[in-house]
């Protein structure tokens, strides 16, 4: 009876092993993404330069839940530190990760900038390395830029897949994007200010591009994605919202003009973010 009562908690205690090994490796599979600051390495007119990118991750983080990805690009001349703070509501209480890549001279190279950054390329990487965590849900990606990083946004929803939405802000699409039959459909929002005058929504030539009107600029979206060109149109306390559905892929292309902002929308339209994430969030 000893004999037996000893081979049982041999047994037992080897399975106890085998559970508390198989805990253990299952923790150590999970790589989390973490608040932090990450160097990407580029070579740019042939020598290496070391971009950042800030991760701003939830104060609290649930590691069983997969988290959206929202990148945020900076204007031109500014830097990526500038959104910590701009969204830490969303992030801090777990909403997305935050994901604040710097642009190279402080601009995002759409063809007349200082920078001559491949910015198409470098973001390509940030994602490519982010996709290995396992609390980022692949299928959740924005982006919301403002001014030139809004224009780096139309550009990578016209050359990339990886984003489920955008957002411009204070700036429209430029003629010299191609947007061609590969670009995958994605839910714009496109938000302009009527008083711009560094970007006016006539469009026209400002900074070195050729800008649509805000208008032409949601519709050339509209109509590569196949969406009814009739937009509904609402006014929502005094600003214009058209918005085109019918969409492939049941994307929406949504452009809304607020009245009595210029080209620093974000202190002329105070909701500016939580109406973004609203977009966002309700795809």
């Amino acid at each position: 009876m000893e004999r037996m009562n000893i081979f049982i908690l041999i047994a037992v205690t080897l399975l106890s092993c085998k559970h508390d090994k198989d805990s253990t490796e299952e923790v150590i599979a999970k790589k989390i993404l973490t608040t932090k600051t990450i160097e990407i390495d580029q070579q740019i007119d042939g020598q290496m330069v070391s971009r950042s990118v800030i991760i701003q991750a939830p104060s609290v983080l649930d590691a069983a839940t997969k988290y959206p990805l929202v990148f945020a690009f900076h204007g031109g001349g500014g830097n990526n530190n500038h959104w910590v703070n701009t969204l830490r509501q969303f992030t801090d209480s777990g909403t997305f990760i935050g994901i604040y890549p710097q642009g190279h001279l402080n601009f995002w190279n759409l063809g007349t900038e200082p920078s001559t950054a491949d910015d198409v390329a470098f973001i390509n990487i940030i994602l490519e390395t982010l996709l290995t965590y396992t609390n980022v849900d692949s299928e959740k990606i924005f982006a919301i830029g403002t001014s030139n990083g809004a224009g780096m946004v139309n550009t990578l929803a016209a050359k990339t897949q990886h984003f489920k939405a955008i957002a411009p802000v204070a700036t429209q699409l430029i003629r010299s994007i191609d947007i061609s039959q590969q670009t995958k459909p994605v839910s714009i929002f496109q938000i302009n200010g009527a008083q711009d005058n560094v970007i006016p929504i006539e469009g026209g030539e400002r900074l070195g591009h050729s800008f649509f009107s805000a208008y032409e600029s949601a519709r050339k979206w509209a109509v590569q994605f196949g969406c009814d060109l009739s937009p509904v149109e609402t006014i929502i306390a005094g600003n214009t919202s058209y918005v085109f559905s019918d969409c492939s892929d049941q994307a929406v292309v949504q452009y809304l003009r607020i009245e009595n902002a210029g080209h620093r929308i974000p202190y002329d339209y105070p909701q500016l973010w939580q109406h973004i994430w609203t977009f966002f969030s309700l795809l």
